[in-house]
């Protein structure tokens, strides 16, 4: 089956995987021994709409498991108000940002899970998980 309006989104997310977002930093964990959850939460989370240039809002939330190091919150404070001015598909965002997200700290494992508000009459979630 052949996508309606397939023209007004191509070309619009070719280079995502490639945009450069402020580095996440990470700091030594001092308990590499133990197993436990570290919870992140970003109430207020904004970013554009590719195609209309609107904002969209989101609540984000991050678990993850950390190994040896994990996330200094400033960084990834900076990390996600980068993406207030970055047209971004809500898949491409949720992929992106955990791409980022255990690339600074290597995780056990990681999850991520967006909630878009409503537009249009539609609720959009995306959920990625990563485990090594």
């Amino acid at each position: 089956m052949k996508a309606k309006n397939k023209g007004a989104y191509e070309g619009l997310q070719q280079n995502i995987r490639n945009l450069k977002a402020p580095r996440i930093e990470a700091w030594r964990n001092q308990y590499p021994d133990k197993i436990y959850t570290i919870k992140l939460e970003i109430p207020e989370f904004t970013c554009i709409c590719p195609r209309t240039g609107l904002p969209d809002f989101a609540l984000i939330n991050i678990e993850y498991s950390p190994d040896k190091y994990c996330v200094e919150l400033k960084s990834f404070k900076m990390h996600t108000i980068f993406y207030r001015n970055i047209g971004i598909f809500h898949e491409h965002l949720v992929n992106k940002m955990l791409d980022d997200f255990t690339a600074a700290c290597r995780p056990r494992w990681a999850r991520i899970t967006a909630e878009f508000n409503p537009r249009g009459g539609i609720k959009t979630t995306v959920v990625r998980e990563y485990k090594r």
